[in-house]
Order: structure tokens, then C-alpha cells, then sequence
């Protein structure tokens, strides 16, 4: 028998505005329904730790992406890594050196590794003041101006469209702390 993983979903576009709203506790509701257990939520904005009894985290997403349509009325992509898997965007992340705003600095996970050679071409361009990096299940952006007016975070945006999922460096460390407990 498998032993149980530790897993997070990250929604995308969950609460973003009026659009796609979910209550957390309704949220956690629905994944303990889904048979995972241990479900925990982070901050409003469509972030699950759980655990399941299975290592792979793409049966994960699937069935919390339908269900999600079915039993809350609300269509999102959803990004699943283990624990394992955050850990090592954690560590890996080689831009800490530079970003000294750490509400500016995004994790973007893809929700297929492969998603990343459409982000190498990225690599060559000069984004000025911004940086980008990539990890084998993310791309770090240092947008050291402004997310929303970020040229880098559009380019990864228009690349990956509803593949890839960014949360700032201190939601991501939220979560890296909520899978150790």
C-alpha cells in the first residue's frame, strides 16, 4: 500500500474579483468529499493542502477541476504539486538574491513540466530591471515594479495561458510551512 503524500492545488483565477467565487470552507468541504483528507486552506484566493493516498498529483487535479465545475458552479484550472515538489521550487529559487520584495517575486507552476520549453525563448530577451529563472516545475519572475503592469509576467501569461499558476514568494512559503506541519 502507497503511503499518503501531501499535495497542494493552487486554483487559478479563484476569488480573483466578482468573478469565480468560493468560500473556503465550501472548498474544503468539496476536496474532503473527493475522499482527501487532512484539507487545509490558505489565504482566500484557492490554495489546498491535503493529503491522498496516491503519490500522483494529476489524478488530483482532474477531479477537482470537474468536480469543481459540477458541485460549486465555478470552472478553474488547477495546478497540483506534491510537497516534495514545493520544496524543491523552494530551495531552487535563485533569485532571492535580488528580490528584496518578497509580494514581487512570483512562482509560476506549470501544470505540465513540459509547459517549460515554451518559456526558454523567454530567456533570451533582456526584461531590464526585471528577472526571470527557471526551475523544472516553475518559473520565477522578480517584477520588482509592478505585477500587474509587468512585461515579463505578461510574456509568461501569453506562453503558458491557463497551464501555469503564479503565487507571490510569500504565499508559496505559507504553503512550504502548512506541508510541514
Amino acid at each position: 500500500m502507497a503511503m499518503p503524500t501531501t499535495l497542494i492545488a493552487l486554483l487559478r483565477g479563484i476569488n480573483v474579483g466578482k468573478a469565480k467565487r468560493v468560500a473556503m470552507a465550501d472548498l474544503r468541504a468539496f476536496v474532503e468529499k473527493l475522499g482527501y483528507t487532512d484539507v487545509r486552506t490558505l489565504l482566500n484566493s484557492g490554495n489546498i493542502v491535503f493529503t491522498s493516498p496516491k503519490t500522483n498529483g494529476g489524478d488530483a487535479a482532474r477531479r477537482i477541476e470537474e468536480g469543481m465545475t459540477v458541485k460549486l458552479g465555478v470552472s478553474a484550472r488547477v495546478t497540483v504539486l506534491t510537497a516534495a515538489e514545493l520544496a524543491a521550487a523552494v530551495k531552487g529559487n535563485p533569485l532571492l538574491d535580488v528580490a528584496d520584495n518578497h509580494s514581487r517575486l512570483l512562482l509560476a507552476f506549470f501544470n505540465d513540466p513540459a509547459h517549460r520549453r515554451k518559456l526558454t525563448p523567454l530567456l533570451e530577451r533582456d526584461w531590464a530591471r526585471e528577472k526571470l529563472a527557471l526551475g523544472k516545475r516553475v518559473a520565477y519572475l522578480w517584477c520588482p515594479d509592478s505585477i500587474l503592469e509587468s512585461d515579463l509576467a505578461d510574456a509568461v501569461n501569453r506562453a503558458l495561458a491557463d497551464g501555469v499558476t503564479a503565487r507571490n514568494w510569500a504565499t508559496v512559503m505559507k504553503l512550504h510551512a502548512l506541508c510541514q506541519e
